[in-house]
Parts: structure tokens; sequence; C-alpha cells
């Protein structure tokens, strides 16, 4: 009871944190019990006007337990849109060196201006790590369905690969798509590079980034740091 209620206080404690941090990184793996996980961005494209458009994200996960990891997944597009959502994220199998699965579920709220409504999600993540001449390294896919009351139901698929080689420079490349009925296929494609000192907690991810909506590239600059 006395680990449990101290777990408790850390979990609160990490989200004041969170909130109080400026407005991600979902998968199939657990984080380890009493570890922590935030990353911190922000994407901007330049446009005509000299003006940017501009989205800001945070992510962070807990592990609160060895099979269960919750966490607080944030984004905001210039104050306009966005969305705030609880998750926890349970293991589903584990195939050995095949991969793993795991499951999600997540609640909060989706924003457009000063209306809101309710937001859910239930994604179920694969991934699994590789070795390559250029070292070691992991892949992940996500496949949600979302669900925004006075809004649509949103199919997402998305693609992560990325190396985490033991040196300062890895690359990192992912693929975000969204489906809703009766409009065009949503794409983000994004290539980027991770910057880890040695024996460092974090890292710095620098990309650019293309997506449907736009004939233009943007640029993101990202924090990620364990804890």
């Amino acid at each position: 009871m006395l680990a449990d209620a101290a777990r408790m206080r850390r979990v609160v404690y990490l989200f004041l944190l969170l909130f109080a941090a400026p407005p991600a990184w979902p998968g199939a793996w657990l984080r380890e019990q009493d570890k922590a996980f935030t990353a911190a961005s922000v994407t901007a494209f330049k446009d005509p006007n000299d003006t940017y458009d501009y989205k800001t994200a945070f992510y962070a996960e807990f592990g609160y337990r060895p099979k269960l990891t919750i966490g607080l997944d944030i984004e905001e597009n210039r104050d306009l849109y966005g969305h705030a959502l609880l998750f926890a994220r349970l293991p589903v199998s584990d195939f050995g060196n095949w991969g793993r699965l795991a499951a999600e579920f997540g609640a909060g709220a989706h924003h457009r201006q000063r209306d809101a409504w309710a937001l859910y999600k239930l994604t179920l993540s694969y991934g699994k790590g590789f070795q390559s001449g250029w070292g070691n390294g992991w892949v992940a896919v996500d496949t949600a369905v979302e669900y925004r009351t006075h809004d649509a139901v949103f199919r997402k698929l998305d693609i992560t690969a990325g190396l985490s080689a033991d040196r300062l420079l890895n690359p990192l490349i992912q693929l975000e798509t969204t489906y809703t009925p009766d409009k065009p296929l949503f794409w983000k494609a994004r290539s980027s590079i991770m910057i880890r000192p040695r024996s460092s907690k974090t890292t710095w991810v620098l990309g650019i980034e293309r997506n449907q909506a736009r004939t233009d590239t943007g640029l993101k600059i990202a924090l990620w740091t364990e804890f």
C-alpha cells in the first residue's frame, strides 16, 4: 500500500509538471516501472505573408506498473484547434524476435477555438527491433480509431522507423496517415535526425515535414527526455 501511494504521488507530480509545460510518441513498448519519458515539439511552416503556421505538441508516458503504462498526449494548432488525451497502454502479445503487440485506450477532449467536445481513441501497436550494418534500430506500426464527438471518426495508420546506435546522430523516418469519410486521405511524411550525446538522457530531434495540405516544407524541432 505504501509503495502504491508513493507511486501515485509520483504520477500526480509528473502530470502537474506536464500541464505546466508547453503544449508524440506512442508505440508497442511499455515504459519500465517508475520510469518516464516526455517529448515536446514545435512544427512550423512559413506562409507567403511572412507569418508562420505552427503546431505545438507534448507527449509523456509513465511506467505505472510492469504491464501498465499511462500517459498524456496534447496537441495545439495556433490556438485554433487541438486535443488533450489521457491514455493507458497494455501488452497484448510478445512474439520474441518477431516483435510485440500492445493496445492503448485513450479518452479526453478536442476543441475548435472555444468549443470543446469529448474524444475517444483505441490504438493497436506493433513494434520490432532489428539489427543493421548501421547499428540497432526499430520499426513501429500504429493503427488507431479516433472518435471525436460533434466531428467524425478518424482512422489512422502511422509508421515509424529509426536507428538507436550508440553514437551522436541517428536517422528517424515517420509517415502518418488519417482517413475520414468523404475526405481525401491526409498524410504527413517526416525525415529527421536524432541528436543524443553519449550517457545523456536527452535527445534533440530536427526534421523536415511535408503533408497533403501544403506544397512547401516545414521544420520540426523536438526535445525528448527520459527520467
